[in-house]
């Protein structure tokens, strides 16, 4: 089974162990259509306050209220209507993928931890990335040069293990750290 969430932030488990947390909060879903013949179910939950006409007629299609205003498609077995989330009380390791923070156009040394070259004695070649072409053959960049660029904002995925969840306020805790911004929407997959 699959549900979106939206991280909250990291926090502390003080125990006999004490170790780290982060913390999501499950968004309310409602099936629109259920799955069949092995295709996902159609689901409706609430994005941004963003809406457009799309939007607007599949709300009136399906009867929903404005605050459901994003339509994706997951891997459910539930019955059209209200979701229940009696599966993530049970459930012991997710699957939790969302975007890392996005940090632009970084160099070399953030970017890949190149090393760079010496401060002074002269030199001219600090944050530089270096030499990155080759001689007559093969004549060009090779593909994958580790070189400056876009640096974050990339889909990753990480296995979390369960630690407990609140049903009434939709709080679950994963053990650990999960990469990303606090309010980035997460897709979480049941495993276990």
């Amino acid at each position: 089974m699959e549900f979106f969430a939206t991280k909250v932030g990291m926090s502390r488990i003080v125990a006999a162990e004490s170790f780290a947390v982060t913390l999501l909060q499950i968004k309310p879903l409602k099936v629109l259509e259920a799955s069949q013949d092995g295709k996902k179910s159609l689901i409706a939950y609430a994005g941004s306050k963003k809406n457009n006409k799309a939007n607007t007629g599949q709300q009136k299609k399906y009867n929903l209220s404005k605050e459901f205003n994003r339509f994706a498609q997951l891997d459910l077995n539930a019955d059209v209507g209200d979701l229940d989330f009696t599966a993530l009380g049970e459930a012991k390791l997710l699957k939790v993928s969302l975007k890392t923070k996005g940090r632009g156009f970084t160099g070399v040394i953030k970017r890949h931890n190149f090393h760079g070259g010496p401060k002074s004695h002269g030199s001219r070649f600090h944050r530089a990335p270096g030499s990155v072409g080759n001689a007559e053959f093969p004549g060009r960049i090779i593909k994958g040069k580790k070189m400056p660029g876009h640096y974050g904002n990339s889909l990753v995925s990480v296995k979390a293990k369960v630690i407990s969840f609140d049903k009434e306020t939709g709080i679950l805790v994963l053990k650990g750290s999960i990469p990303g911004a606090n309010g980035n929407l997460a897709k979480l997959k049941v495993l276990k």
